[in-house]
């Protein structure tokens, strides 16, 4: 009875101050503003009910294309408002939660089923190998932009359709990855002391040699974050993403092109939002690529 009450050891402060030396140890010469922006982000996306200042789909004609507040406007609307008097730092901050539940459900379908396929692949060659990449090319021979308007016609407009969309037009990019990783790790001595052992190819290929392909997965992925992010974007800026009624960057910009000239302040703040995101996820996945690959580390100490 004595050790059920015996506390976690990293829930006491020893453990705690362990826990925070690693984090600082492993942030140690992370690239410093992009990731106090993506931690604004990704913040601002998970508490954006609890910390916008208006709900982002209620307005007052009012204030229809308020300026924000240097120029002129009311301190009500800090960034200004759009032509239905919605505060546009709301819709920003509501935004970026449909660019983070977007980019990460899409890039977990899309490396969902490209670590599958390219595990399969590389693993198991012969015939499998020859379909599934052959299957990669035909994928790669198509624009991506254009395979998402078409699934996204034949789906429909829709928060999860545009996932799917954009999970199944980026998939082939972690297969090829991953089956060239797995070429290169299936040639390894503990790969055939488990084959002699009598490991069924499964176990081999999930417990073996996934985990050893699993840092570049993690690097791709973080390096997508942005680019997924202006995918949907897109979509939403041409009318195919999520539905109007949803708020989001990339319907921000679509809405506020007419008034570029009189009222700048819709479309360039959602850009501006979606160009410093991007920015920040590529130079933090660049930074993460250096710190999870050890022959770069070595090459920078020497």
């Amino acid at each position: 009875m004595n050790n059920l009450r015996r506390p976690m050891p990293y829930l006491t402060r020893s453990g705690l101050r362990g826990v925070l030396h690693k984090f600082r140890t492993i942030m140690r010469g992370a690239p410093l503003i992009p990731s106090v922006l993506l931690v604004v982000f990704i913040v601002s996306g998970t508490l954006a009910p609890w910390i916008s200042p208006r709900d982002p789909g209620i307005g007052t004609l009012r204030q229809s294309l308020d300026p924000p507040i240097f120029q002129g406007g009311s301190t009500e609307c800090v960034l200004g408002c759009d032509l239905q008097g919605r505060d546009i730092l709301s819709r920003i901050i509501h935004g970026a939660r449909i660019s983070l539940v977007v980019a990460f459900f899409a890039i977990a379908i899309a490396g969902g089923i490209g670590v599958t396929l390219g595990l399969a692949a590389g693993y198991f060659g012969g015939i499998v190998d020859a379909l599934i990449m052959r299957l990669v090319d035909v994928w790669y021979a198509l624009p991506s932009i254009l395979l998402a308007l078409i699934l996204v016609v034949v789906l429909g407009p829709g928060l999860l359709n545009v996932i799917l969309v954009i999970g199944i037009t980026l998939w082939a990019f972690y297969a090829r990855l991953v089956r060239a990783e797995v070429l290169t790790v299936r040639q390894l001595d503990y790969v055939a002391l488990a084959q002699v052992a009598g490991a069924s190819g499964f176990r081999i290929a999930v417990r073996h040699i996934l985990p050893n392909v699993f840092n570049s997965v993690i690097i791709i992925a973080t390096l997508q974050v942005g680019g997924v992010i202006l995918f949907e974007a897109s979509l939403s800026f041409l009318g195919l993403g999520v539905p109007v009624s949803v708020t989001s960057w990339g319907q921000m910009v679509a809405d506020g092109r007419q008034y570029v000239t009189t009222a700048w302040w819709l479309a360039a703040w959602p850009g501006i939002a979606i160009t410093l995101t991007v920015l920040c996820f590529n130079l933090f996945g660049d930074w993460l690529r250096d710190y999870l690959d050890p022959k770069l580390r070595q090459a920078q100490i020497g």
